[in-house]
């Protein structure tokens, strides 16, 4: 398909630079069969049946944005993806000033040798000494925000908690899973009482995740792995809700991009551990879920093809195009959606 199908006009101001306080006081459209709705995200329990199980990401984001110097070059480098016990692949500013084999100093006695340049421009970065590199990491790194709010504001200490979900375990994420960061205490002992169930899996979303899509054509996008698991006893518990005949709604993108890696043919999920490219767009056939709750994403990008995937192109233009025009704030500390495609 043509990327440019999945393109519309957002205003800058609908970019928000501050998550909703508190974090469930954040607008929500429901986008069901019928009209669109304008709700909070507080009313989720109420918008949801009793049996219906919300799958969550745990993943937890790593202060991956690192600063350094290879000589008298300044180095920027984005961490997204685990390659080894001490290698991360990274994206690189001013990469013509690196080559294999170069030594970055990022300071405070943290320091990396690049190797393995692929064809994308990023690095391999081998950290130096026997220090666990999540503790190099908390010295030296700084939350990477998304490039769209990053470009507005400087990383400031209260990033460190509002970019990180109630649900956050697993270390290893560069990016959060933003549609979990609406929720609080108060939801979920709200949503249980309704009788609704939740789950957990992890998938450590990557920097690729914020990369534009600049081919033309859907078919010519590649998309960078990101790795998950889901565990057995998981599995088990989602299949049963969907042979109950409740809903399964992933909670953000990336849990429905797991799900759907692990589901067979039938939408059974299979345990799974292992990465994950896979790329959803209109056509797609969804076997393992039966909703989404998300945020408002980039136009052209491959999560507004997602989302189009699930309830059609036209219907989330016009969705969109609602939101804009009736203030809805935009991206990972933005508002939310509710996505529920007839069964």
């Amino acid at each position: 398909m043509r990327v440019d199908l999945f393109d519309f006009d957002l205003p800058p101001e609908r970019i928000a630079l501050r998550p909703a306080s508190p974090r469930d006081s954040a607008r929500m459209l429901s986008i069901g069969t019928g009209v669109l709705e304008d709700r909070l995200v507080s009313d989720l329990p109420e918008l949801l049946a009793p049996g219906d199980m919300l799958v969550f990401n745990d993943t937890r984001v790593i202060p991956a944005q690192l600063e350094g110097r290879r000589g008298d070059a300044q180095i920027g480098a984005t961490l997204h993806k685990r390659e080894g016990l001490r290698r991360w692949r990274a994206f690189i500013r001013n990469a013509r000033r690196l080559r294999e084999g170069d030594v970055v100093d990022f300071g405070d006695d943290v320091s990396a040798t690049a190797s393995a340049r692929a064809a994308d421009g990023s690095f391999a970065l081998d950290f130096a000494g026997d220090e666990p590199v999540e503790l190099l990491l908390e010295r030296v790194g700084r939350m990477p925000l998304p490039p769209y709010i990053a470009a507005k504001r400087d990383t400031d200490q209260r990033d460190r908690d509002d970019y990180q979900t109630m649900f956050a375990r697993e270390k290893g994420a560069v990016a959060a899973p933003t549609a979990a960061l609406h929720f609080t205490p108060q939801l979920m002992s709200a949503l249980d009482a309704r009788g609704i169930d939740y789950a957990m899996l992890t998938l450590h979303v990557g920097a690729g995740t914020f990369l534009p899509v600049k081919a033309e054509n859907t078919a010519d996008h590649v998309m960078h792995s990101e790795w998950g698991r889901i565990d057995a006893g998981t599995a088990g518990r989602i299949n049963a809700v969907r042979e109950a005949g409740r809903r399964v709604v992933a909670v953000g993108t990336t849990s429905l991009r797991l799900l759907e890696s692990a589901a067979d043919e039938n939408g059974a999920i299979r345990p799974f551990q292992g990465d994950t490219a896979i790329f959803i767009t209109p056509g797609y056939r969804f076997r393992a879920i039966d909703g989404l709750l998300t945020n408002f994403h980039l136009p052209r990008s491959t999560l507004f093809m997602l989302v189009s995937a699930l309830m059609g192109r036209e219907k989330m233009q016009d969705a969109y195009r609602h939101a804009i025009e009736n203030g809805y704030r935009f991206y990972s500390y933005g508002d939310a959606s509710l996505l529920l495609p007839e069964r």
